[in-house]
């Protein structure tokens, strides 16, 4: 989460000059519990405290004088103040991003044996509202608050001089950005090339950083590909909102005899079609576009049956009042889903959700299971992989669920 060698350097130097802002009285029982961030409601807001920049370095107290470390703040944002560093004398420079990055490499070198992951995190690796995926030479940046807008030179510099990177791109088009009162845009910022290619169960997969979804790839799923590849040797296989492919083409390297790749976009469907034929896989690959709700219904119309089906859907509820909405949506399709399934065969549906939590997925998952008069047993309720690290004051910070099931 932190790097202790960088917050231990930086208590050693002298405090620098950031305004500090106290707390209202009593607010701070999440703070005191680990929890990295304050807000605006929390917070003493004072003319002055109104005045500073979003993005500016502070210090925050508890009315009674506890010093609860160094902060990104913002006063037009809920969450107002976000934790750099517990140290209260922390100096937020150049040397503080690269030894904070740095941790975070050495840990994503531990755990992959290949450039290609999700080097940062925010929170969790203690640069809240930063995510950084690495393609190789190529990297994505995301500055989802206004303190790492601000950063993003001093960032960038610091990134450069950890890994000699070809490009890279601020991925700046996410919508929690205009919580934080900032544009959305994507731009390089290094480099000129940032065309990429990437290497996953076996497969090489074009990466578009400057228009793909997100930042280029879904990291996080990486470990439910696996999982879905090695049931997939002689099987039919659905991979519904496929995007690119991740899930269906890993399987067709396995030894699937037949892949149907579905998604609503032609684009991505088009970057599919590419790496099947580049990877030799095109001879046992069907495309088919369109709306994956319809389809499916569709395809369950005509009685077609899959030995592995996947759904892996965007997010159905994107704030918290679609919740209701969304648990109904997974709800319905977890019943299409489990209807296409070959006796014997295996379902993995999954939310990136992160205001549905894990066990309510799972109820409407077997809900639907159930609705489609199927049934089955759960083999792994699953998450995303660990260059995908979770804040522990932060459990809804663990927004990626999975459901592998087999079914009767």
């Amino acid at each position: 989460m932190t790097d202790p060698q960088a917050d231990t350097a930086a208590a050693s130097r002298p405090e620098g000059r950031c305004p500090t802002l106290r707390l209202q009285p009593g607010r701070d029982r999440r703070l005191r519990a680990g929890h990295p961030w304050a807000f605006s409601n929390e917070i003493n807001m004072t003319a002055a405290a109104r005045a500073l920049p979003p993005g500016s370095v502070v210090r925050l107290e508890g009315d009674d004088g506890t010093r609860f470390g160094t902060f990104h703040f913002n006063p037009h944002s809920l969450i107002a103040a976000r934790r750099l560093s517990p140290d209260p004398v922390a100096v937020i420079d150049r040397g503080f991003w690269r030894a904070r990055l740095a941790a975070a490499l050495r840990l994503r070198e531990k755990l992959r044996d290949a450039p290609y992951y999700r080097l940062v995190h925010a929170e969790a690796d203690g640069l809240p509202g930063l995510v950084i995926d690495r393609h190789g030479e190529v990297a994505t940046l995301q500055a989802n608050t206004a303190g790492m807008e601000a950063a993003t030179s001093e960032i960038l510099a610091a990134l450069l001089d950890l890994i000699p990177l070809r490009a890279v791109v601020a991925r700046n088009d996410s919508c929690v950005r205009a919580l934080e009162g900032l544009p959305l845009e994507s731009r390089l910022l290094h480099g000129q090339d940032a065309s990429a290619t990437i290497e996953e169960g076996g497969v090489r997969f074009t990466v578009d950083p400057d228009a793909g979804q997100k930042t280029g790839w879904f990291y996080d799923q990486r470990p439910n590909r696996a999982r879905v590849a090695a049931l997939a040797a002689g099987q039919t296989v659905l991979d519904a909102f496929t995007h690119t492919g991740g899930f269906g083409l890993q399987a067709a390297r396995a030894g699937a005899e037949r892949v149907t790749l579905l998604d609503r976009s032609e684009h991505a469907l088009d970057t599919a079609r590419r790496t099947a034929e580049a990877n030799g896989l095109i001879d046992r690959v069907e495309f088919l576009r369109g709306d994956a709700m319809e389809v499916l219904a569709r395809l369950r119309d005509q009685n077609r049956s899959f030995g592995v089906v996947v759904s892996d859907p965007p997010a159905f509820a994107k704030s918290r009042k679609d919740h209701d909405a969304a648990i109904r949506a997974y709800a319905r399709l977890a019943r299409l889903s489990a209807a296409l399934v070959s006796p014997g065969g295996f379902l993995f549906i999954a939310s990136c959700s992160h205001h549905v939590g894990t066990g309510e997925f799972t109820d409407a998952v077997i809900e639907g299971m159930r609705r489609a008069r199927r049934d089955g047993r759960i083999l792994g309720i699953h998450g995303a992989g660990p260059d995908h690290p979770v804040h522990p004051a932060l459990p809804e910070s663990a927004y990626l669920k999975g459901v592998l099931l087999q079914l009767d």
